[in-house]
């Protein structure tokens, strides 16, 4: 039995134009339409249309792999991820003469001829900005006609062009650049343009330049105000519902300045919603909207027993709604003015016992997402069939037999919380009786919600059954797994670690099955952030630093010093979420700058006695004297005789070792992380001393100063009276240690 979708599918797949033989190389200019996904008609659906500009023949597979690519980073962010079936999909591909679109990425770059004359710079504008890809939107729209049965009203364009360069717009279309580290991200946050009426959030419109104040009245903007907190609440405007609620981007949601391309004078509700920062999700009151816009593209009953004339009494009545893949719409029926009890789609009518004459039926269909908070967006999403049955009539035999009409699609693999439905045919006079299968249990309905079904890790077939035909899912309740790599660290313990300056991290997802696995990670409980390599090139890992890197006036991978906790997680293609794990890093200050550099082998005595004297990897052979207010940095490498510094600046010891005793006293900046200190150790009146992930086989002494606990435990072997330092340090955090010293 082929579903209504399968059928749909197949039938799209013939509109092709112009048709090109397999072996042929296409003219620039034709184009093939492929379903990507259709999940109903083209008149009940909201229908994205992807295509793609400046990709020439030889480059259609990596068109085919950049769609792909944004449609299964799109699937991961609510409410695209719960409302994927209310989306249809359709990919133009467009054989474009040359390859790539023009001023990329500079208005000096070639103008190239391409079907949708796709550029950078507005289309070659030298008054607009580098980043605002554009294109002729009359082509675009004679390529999107294609596809049968779509129309204005109905459909969103995403056009995605042949560049690795940052860019994108988002206006009656959405584009974005098709192989970008970021561009996935690009794509959902045009589409709240585009789609969702949404605006930026910017505190600027052309990077590196401050948007300076808003002085105009009240936005029209869902998610912009000039309303305080208390003012949002006493009025009951704009997002007062969701104040105080922890944001789905991070951060509670409450009032941030800066928006709209205004530095101040105007207000958001979340720190780093999508709409201001490619990587987060949209916030709450955002993904409200989204939620709003979707579901009026699409029909909230699809379909339903006729309600143009009376019906009789002898029957049975029907809605069908549409079907999220995170919950089930609820139906609820009323019969003269009063509520019937239970949630279904069906409702015979000869179960009732009505009285002889006429009676009013209504049935509603809604929507219970927790997404939806406004009451005026909660009846925009929900839908009412009102019926006049007349006990006088009798409805004629309609030889209609139970059977499939539509279905969840079969074809991928569903994810172990999914709500899995079928449609059915309505026979007047009886309820089709559907029989769901999973691991030996049975059920009935037209429904079902795997995630009240526990399922364990694994795969599993899923069945439905009616009037001797079958359809069969496989459900993957395998989560993905994370791998994490980071740059080598000053000292480590477990999945604990220390660094003096910027450390890399890459992420690495991982599934037992095909498809595309994001990553996320998340910083000490913000919200989750898309793992998209570094912005420059997603080859590159991650790089966090405390003052953060510059790229094209935005600042990426800013944390400040102290401790954090860093977790991690992917989605699969089923939509699985992974177990969150995490490690912990400590971020310690860096060492001062070298005046003087010590390299190879160094025989005899040295004595710092001012400034600032590193040894890179050397061997030294002699005792070394540090001097009052010098500072001695030993990164690697070892001093063979003893290590005395009373009152210096600063000393680090990082991953050195020192074969003779080692005495420090009054030092400014103590650091001692990843050492092997092989004779005994006495640190005396130091301001706040760090020792971690140090080797100690002498005796240890710390008196008049309080170790800094990094998490990486020492070992201490010769005893003393911080030898209790071997279990784990036991002072001050280094959190404590910053407080106290701001």
């Amino acid at each position: 039995m082929r579903t209504f979708a399968a059928l749909v599918l197949a039938a799209a797949m013939l509109c092709v134009s112009p048709a090109t033989p397999a072996s042929a190389t296409a003219e620039p200019g034709s184009a093939t339409v492929v379903p990507v996904q259709v999940t109903g008609t083209t008149a009940k659906r909201f229908n994205l249309i992807i295509m793609g500009d400046g990709y020439t023949d030889a480059e259609q597979a990596r068109f085919r792999a950049d769609a792909d690519r944004h449609l299964n980073v799109m699937w991961s962010i609510e409410p695209f991820k719960s409302y994927r079936n209310y989306i249809n999909v359709y990919r133009i591909d467009i054989v474009s003469g040359e390859s790539g679109i023009s001023c990329d990425p500079g208005l000096d770059a070639p103008r190239r001829t391409t079907p949708l004359s796709m550029g950078f710079w507005g289309r070659c504008n030298p008054n607009s900005v580098q980043r605002l890809i554009t294109m002729d939107n009359a082509a675009a729209t004679r390529y999107a006609d294609l596809v049968t049965g779509t129309s204005s009203g109905n459909r969103q364009i995403l056009a995605l062009g042949n560049s690795g360069t940052y860019g994108g717009a988002g206006g009656s279309y959405a584009t974005a650049s098709g192989s970008n580290s970021m561009s996935a991200l690009i794509s959902p946050h045009e589409l709240g343009h585009s789609l969702g009426g949404l605006q930026d959030e910017y505190d600027y419109y052309q990077r590196g330049v401050p948007g300076g104040a808003y002085t105009g009245p009240e936005p029209s903007s869902a998610h912009h105000t000039l309303l305080t907190e208390q003012e949002l609440r006493d009025q009951r405007r704009k997002w007062w519902r969701w104040l105080g609620e922890p944001s789905e981007s991070g951060g509670p949601i409450g009032r941030y300045e800066g928006g709209l391309y205004y530095t101040s004078g105007v207000w958001r509700p979340s720190a780093h919603s999508m709409m201001k920062t490619l990587g987060y999700y949209f916030d709450q009151v955002s993904r409200e909207v989204m939620v709003q816009r979707i579901t009026a593209k699409t029909m909230v009953i699809q379909d339903s027993t006729p309600t143009g004339a009376p019906v009789g009494a002898d029957r049975v009545l029907w809605v069908e709604p549409m079907r999220p893949v995170s919950h089930s719409l609820t139906t609820a029926w009323n019969v003269d003015g009063k509520d019937l009890p239970g949630d279904r789609d069906t409702l015979d009518l000869r179960t009732l016992g009505l009285a002889p004459g006429t009676h009013t039926v209504t049935a509603t269909v809604s929507d219970p997402t927790e997404f939806v908070r406004d009451p005026a967006i909660r009846t925009a999403i929900t839908r009412t069939r009102t019926w006049t049955v007349d006990t006088a009539l009798s409805t004629p035999p309609d030889s209609v037999e139970p059977a499939f009409v539509s279905s969840t699609p079969t074809d991928r693999p569903l994810g172990r919380d999914d709500v899995v439905y079928v449609e059915t045919t309505h026979p007047a006079a009886a309820v089709p009786e559907v029989t769901w299968t999973l691991n030996g249990d049975r059920f009935t309905g037209t429904d079902l919600d795997l995630g009240e079904r526990d399922l364990k890790p694994g795969t599993h077939t899923l069945t439905a059954s009616l009037g001797g035909r079958t359809l069969t899912w496989t459900v993957d309740a395998t989560a993905p797994g994370t791998g994490y790599e980071l740059s080598r660290p000053l000292a480590k313990s477990g999945h604990t670690y220390v660094y003096n300056g910027p450390f890399t991290m890459r992420l690495t997802g991982s599934d037992d099955r095909d498809g595309y696995v994001v990553s996320e990670s998340r910083v000490d409980g913000d919200g989750w952030f898309n793992y998209f390599g570094w912005p420059t090139s997603s080859e590159l890992p991650w790089t966090f630093s405390e003052q953060g890197t510059v790229i094209d006036s935005l600042v990426y991978g800013k944390l400040p010093r102290g401790r954090h906790t860093i977790e991690y997680r992917s989605i699969d293609a089923a939509g699985n979420y992974g177990e969150p794990e995490d490690f912990t890093v400590t971020t310690i200050a860096p060492p001062p700058a070298c005046t003087r550099t010590v390299t190879g082998a160094h025989r005899g005595a040295l004595t710092v006695a001012d400034g600032v004297t590193c040894l890179d990897d050397a061997q030294v052979t002699g005792a070394v004297t540090v001097r009052p207010g010098a500072s001695l940095v030993v990164t690697g490498g070892r001093i063979t005789g003893a290590l005395t510094a009373a009152g210096p600046a600063e000393v680090h010891l990082l991953g050195a070792r020192v074969s003779g005793a080692l005495a420090v006293s009054g030092a400014g900046n103590l650091t001692i992380v990843g050492a092997d200190l092989r004779g005994a150790a006495l640190l005396s009146g130091n301001t706040a001393p760090i020792l971690s992930g140090t080797t100690v086989r002498g005796a240890l002494a710390c008196p008049g100063n309080t170790p800094v606990d990094l998490g990486v435990p020492n070992t201490v072997k010769g005893g003393g009276r911080c030898a209790d330092l071997a279990d784990g340090p036991r002072g001050r955090s280094y959190e404590a240690v910053q407080h106290l010293a701001q």
